[in-house]
């Protein structure tokens, strides 16, 4: 078992940026497989970034080159930096967890963000 808490969500302006922080607690957390997911209105949940336990990353189409996943097993925390944000980028978002050999089953509460134009 793994609790997930996310933080830094927010207000921004078109073209500014947000760190956001997912803190893991319950479980090794170097042992999970981490990512971000997000939620617009009246949308499906959509993938965004996921890092591996190696630190092996991948990114949507959307937010390549714009966002980067990292992790630090030392505090238990994985974060995503978002840069030249946009309205489209306006959801909440989720930090999940998955364990060896497992699928993303764990999930925070989700923090917002809103980019106004």
């Amino acid at each position: 078992q793994v609790q997930l808490v996310e933080s830094g969500g927010g207000l921004v302006q078109a073209g500014g940026s947000l760190r956001l922080s997912c803190a893991a607690s319950g479980s090794i957390f170097s042992m999970y497989a981490m990512g971000w997911c997000r939620q617009a209105p009246g949308k499906q949940r959509e993938f965004v970034a996921r890092i591996t336990r190696s630190g092996n990353t991948n990114y949507a189409d959307s937010v390549k080159g714009r966002f980067t996943i990292s992790r630090d097993n030392a505090r238990d925390t994985v974060n995503l930096q978002m840069s030249n944000l946009n309205p489209d980028d306006t959801a909440v978002y989720y930090c999940s967890a998955a364990p060896p050999n497992g699928a993303f089953g764990y999930w925070g509460q989700g923090t917002q963000v809103t980019v106004s134009s």
